[in-house]
C-alpha cells in the first residue's frame, strides 16, 4: 500500500489544547484519573512525577472551565501549579 496517496486530515487548530500542572496526594493520584475518564473525557491526566504528586492535565480551552469545577468538588485535595 503507498501511504503516500492516502488523503490526510485538516491539521489541528493550534492554540486549542490547555495543558494544567496539579500535585495531589500519591494516593489520589488514580482516583483523579478515573474520576476525569469517567466525565466523558474531558481531559486525560498524566503522571509527571509519582514521587512528587505531580500530575499534568491536557484539555481544551472549552472544557478546562468545566472540567476544573468537576476537579475542584473531588473528595481530596488538589493544588494546580
Amino acid at each position: 500500500m503507498n501511504f503516500d496517496s492516502i488523503e490526510h486530515s485538516s491539521p489541528p487548530i493550534l492554540g486549542l489544547d490547555v495543558v494544567v500542572k496539579a500535585r495531589l496526594e500519591r494516593v489520589e493520584m488514580q482516583t483523579l484519573d478515573k474520576l476525569v475518564e469517567g466525565l466523558g473525557h474531558l481531559g486525560i491526566v498524566t503522571t509527571t512525577d509519582r514521587a512528587l504528586g505531580e500530575v499534568m492535565i491536557q484539555t481544551t480551552k472549552q472544557c478546562w472551565p468545566d472540567l476544573k469545577k468537576a476537579i475542584e468538588q473531588m473528595p481530596f485535595e488538589i493544588e494546580f501549579i
